[in-house]
């Protein structure tokens, strides 16, 4: 694939190995392409049956394989017999809400009663602070967790030592090599941290603490001597579920497992906070991964961006239906005003861009810029660019940042190292995203700092951005047979992307613009068969301009597949991520399938 596309990309199709896929089909009874898809993700011969039915018990470790697991447990413990007041320090994200409510929802089926405390965005900002551990310990709490953040906290943990509270960590941001004095951390992302759990997110971190101190309660028989029956872990697999494909961690080895079986819990609806975002969605087929990530995650997110920061949590927390029904509808009209809000910043940040785009790293700073959106915002631009982006909101003295970056260039460690640096006040992240919050005199230090970090890593920034695709199919695979071998390697997402494809030579139908942004299309292939398609927000770039212009010129398109269900009527569409206009295409895998 020797040329570019409408939109810049060069297409690259993924290598696979030819005696691996003779051994797939052979020994697990594997079809062509699904065997092709498992060389080109690299799945171990003797791993396969585990990818294909992947289990909790398969991948599960002891718990203790985490510092300070059992050291957090005994503590909680404690805590739990000598009836202490618990405080849980939640973030405002997908992952914090969903981390929050496992550990409520798991006290609770103890007959505890937990204080829930949530910062404000915009007024307290990420993570603890002196004033929000003050009002728990006014509250009485003798035990605070932190979840989803803690890690880089020291000022508000040295507060809650200074008074006799213990602080538990349960987070996977990462660390520096210094810790705040709390109790216990646990946290697989820890300088000193040995196990292979790092690509946990907040959620998987607590459900592998409530692993530890249900065995615990278990061997004290606590739960017989309380006359409580022992709640079932697996039940709380849909909030680890919600936060793993929302926090947008590796789908790979637990989290796979984590997902798989999370989803079959989240589609029966145990949950009244989910099931209400569901009917409110209007989601009226199977929950998906896409579902999760792209209808109810939003929602649960937009409290924190532009509502009200305990919504998402007190969601999922909620046995109240008429409360949780109103909750919802209040966190869809916050995802409303989110997207209002999106759009305006995305269109003022990028009519402001100017040279910036030239730099290894676009950074923006403006004032007042919303701070629930730039996140996103950070995310869009991007994804348009290829590049990682800053965005500073100012206010005042003082700017605060969402950052979004690119693989192989650790955004997190950076901000990590500029904190250490006393170039930023504060900050952290994972690899792929994090926060800070710095003085306005030492933004263009931060640019220099930041352009020195990454030029280590990219020394060619002008390769074109590549499009990998794992096969060339024919217009006739898009049916539901396909669909179904291709759905045995689900659940998608990072570390396990949904199969990219490519179809050859086709023309236009006919095309419709849907709801001002996207694009759907008839398409038919030289033989005449016809592909129905879908291309999202396109109006305004290369390929909805090609799919609306009318043309007779065959083209190419890339995309995945996607089922409609509706009605009891089952259909494949094909999503179009890419268009190439060359008529041939140099062949880099054996002849397409279909």
């Amino acid at each position: 694939m020797n040329t570019l596309s409408v939109s810049n990309k060069k297409w690259v199709l993924k290598k696979f190995n030819n005696n691996e896929v003779k051994f797939f089909k052979d020994n697990f009874l594997l079809d062509d392409i699904t065997s092709k898809l498992l060389s080109i993700r690299k799945i171990k011969k003797e791993e396969i049956k585990c990818f294909l039915n992947p289990l909790i018990k398969h991948y599960l470790p002891n718990p203790e394989n985490l510092n300070d697991m059992k050291k957090s447990s005994i503590r909680t413990i404690k805590a739990i017999e000598t009836n202490e007041k618990i405080g849980i320090f939640g973030d405002y994200d997908v992952d914090g809400a969903s981390a929050t409510a496992l550990l409520g929802n798991f006290f609770s089926s103890l007959g505890l009663s937990c204080e829930i405390y949530i910062p404000d965005r915009k007024q307290e900002g990420y993570g603890p602070t002196i004033g929000a551990f003050k009002k728990l310990i006014n509250k009485g709490v003798k035990l605070i967790f932190t979840v989803d953040c803690g890690t880089m906290s020291f000022d508000a943990i040295e507060y809650a030592y200074s008074n006799k509270i213990d602080v538990i960590v349960l987070d996977h941001h990462q660390s520096e090599v210094n810790l705040p004095k709390a109790h216990s951390i646990i946290n697989p992302n820890r300088l000193d941290e040995n196990s292979d759990l790092k690509n946990l997110c907040a959620a998987g971190v607590t459900f592998m603490f409530l692993i530890s101190l249900n065995k615990f309660l278990k061997s004290d028989k606590w739960f017989e001597k309380n006359k409580i029956n022992e709640p079932n872990l697996l039940n709380y697999l849909d909030l680890v579920a919600l936060g793993t494909i929302c926090d947008v961690v590796p789908l790979t080895g637990l989290n796979r497992a984590i997902v798989k079986q999370g989803l079959k819990i989240l589609r029966s609806k145990k949950n009244l906070g989910l099931k209400a975002l569901t009917e409110i969605c209007d989601i009226n087929t199977h929950l998906s991964v896409y579902h999760i990530g792209y209808m109810i995650g939003p929602r649960i997110n937009a409290g924190g961006r532009v509502g009200k920061s305990s919504h998402g949590a007190n969601l999922l927390m909620d046995n109240n239906a008429k409360n949780v029904y109103e909750i919802a509808i209040e966190l869809d009209h916050s995802n409303k005003e989110r997207q209002h809000l999106e759009k305006e910043v995305l269109d003022l940040v990028l009519s402001e861009l100017g040279d910036s785009v030239l730099d290894p790293v676009i950074i923006i700073n403006r004032k007042n810029l919303h701070e629930g959106v730039i996140g996103i915002v950070a995310s869009r631009i991007k994804d348009k660019f290829n590049k990682p982006v800053i965005i500073i909101s100012l206010d005042d003295k003082i700017g605060k940042a969402s950052a979004r970056s690119v693989v192989g260039f650790d955004i997190g460690s950076v901000i990590i190292s500029a904190v250490q640096e006393k170039i930023l006040i504060k900050g952290g992240g994972h690899k792929m995203a994090g926060g800070f919050s710095i003085k306005i005199e030492n933004i263009k230090k931060l640019k220099n700092y930041i352009f020195k970090k990454f030029n280590k890593i990219y020394k060619d920034l002008n390769k074109g951005k590549a499009l990998f695709l794992d096969s060339i199919i024919a217009p006739t695979a898009i049916n539901l047979e396909f669909y179904n071998k291709i759905n045995v390697l689900a659940p998608f997402g990072s570390g396990n992307p949904e199969p990219k494809f490519v179809i050859e030579n086709v023309k236009t139908v006919n095309s419709k613009i849907i709801k001002d942004k996207h694009i759907k299309s008839v398409l038919i292939g030289q033989e005449g068969s016809a592909i129905k398609t879908i291309a999202f927000n396109c109006v305004e770039n290369e390929i909805g301009a090609y799919l609306l212009k009318k043309s007779n010129k065959l083209f190419n398109i890339a995309g995945k597949l996607s089922l409609n269900e509706w009605r009891g009527q089952s259909n494949v569409e094909f999503i179009i991520d890419d268009i190439s206009v060359n008529k041939t295409i140099e062949k880099t895998v054996p002849s397409s399938i279909g």
